[in-house]
């Protein structure tokens, strides 16, 4: 809250959304996430130093060169399809595709096989994308990417989907609403009626609901299994069950129902469903395994140690702390999952088998 213990201004969101409550009854995590989400990725400044949040990518271009790289072991596995497609599901400005397709320069066959493809709503985010991915295609939905083989990349993307939040109560499990106040602000409410949850947990427990991730999940599945590719997941994830939804703004945590539509909402993917969700649709899951381990795998240090030789001092020092940061067992290296999902006759992908 500001100075003074006053609630702040509703966004324009928040008053839309209370004047629908008002009208139709309070609405699910799942609705308010989508309806915050969608405004926020379409207004806001999501990424960066300026914006709200920093990702991988935007740490340090390691680790969209190493995901390049990856790209190129799995296309040759792949039997080195030409034409392909290297898709990224929200892409954020660019930043990790533009870094992987430099380093896909090591492998010029890959690079010019390797159409990359851009999943992204945002008109302002398509626009800063256009300007370090030329070559690029947009669609909104993955559905609309041509048939083909493919290698798609989701780097915290699956932890703004929207979930279902369950509280374990006296009655059974309840779903968690919003609901609206006289002055349009935004609150959670528990629902009276309890439906059937297969979960055993104390009273108060909070159980969530990643349907909608799941659903991609067994969506790239298919795709891949019809017509070959892999895809590499790295998101929030592994951690303690229970609430986990989260708002950030300006680089700060904050509750999540204060400014709809002028934060990031996100929640810890349930890597156990989205595996499950694969493997039903025919593909071969493997992982998921933290993301320190993942990048040292792939060669992060070697990489470090070569721009470091010949980077200045105060530029080596940098980049020993992208490293930390990258892999801090405390922080991103172990809260960060990686994942892939594959077509059944591929082998391991590198970082994931011997």
């Amino acid at each position: 809250m500001p100075a003074g213990g006053s609630p702040p201004e509703p966004t324009a969101l928040a008053r839309r959304l209370a004047r629908l409550i008002r009208a139709t009854g309070p609405i699910t995590i799942a609705q308010y996430m989508a309806e915050a989400n969608a405004a926020y990725y379409r207004e806001g400044t999501p990424f960066g130093a300026l914006g709200d949040f920093v990702t991988a990518p935007e740490i340090s271009q390691m680790f969209g060169e190493l995901v390049g790289l990856w790209c190129a072991e799995v296309w040759r596995a792949m039997g080195s399809p030409v034409p392909a497609m290297l898709v990224e599901l929200g892409p954020g400005r660019g930043t990790l595709m533009a870094d992987a397709r430099r380093a896909l320069g090591v492998l010029p066959a890959a690079q010019a096989a390797l159409q990359p493809w851009l999943v992204e709503t945002s008109p302002r985010l398509r626009a800063a994308q256009a300007a370090v991915v030329p070559a690029a295609r947009w669609c909104e939905r993955l559905e609309d990417v041509p048939d083909g083989p493919a290698i798609l990349v989701a780097n915290e993307f699956f932890d703004a989907l929207p979930i279902h939040q369950f509280v374990r109560t006296e009655a059974g499990w309840c779903e968690r609403l919003v609901a609206a106040d006289e002055s349009d602000a935004l609150r959670p409410m528990v629902a009276s009626r309890p439906v059937p949850l297969d979960v055993t947990a104390p009273v108060g427990a909070v159980h969530e609901v990643d349907a909608a991730g799941a659903a991609l999940a067994g969506l790239i599945a298919a795709r891949l299994q019809a017509h070959g590719g892999a895809a590499l997941i790295v998101d929030y994830g592994g951690g303690a069950p229970g609430d986990t939804l989260q708002a950030v703004r300006r680089h700060r945590k904050e509750p999540p129902f204060l400014h709809p539509g002028e934060a990031d909402l996100s929640a810890h993917v349930d890597f156990a469903a989205l595996a499950a969700a694969a493997r039903k649709a025919g593909a071969a899951v493997h992982g998921p395994i933290c993301q320190a381990d993942f990048l040292d795998a792939l060669g992060l240090r070697a990489r470090a140690a070569r721009l470091a030789a010949r980077a200045s001092p105060a530029q080596a020092t940098a980049i020993d702390g992208q490293v930390a940061r990258l892999t801090d067992p405390h922080g991103m290296g172990s809260l960060f999952q990686a994942m892939t999902i594959t077509h059944p006759a591929l082998p391991a992908p590198p970082g994931f088998g011997p």
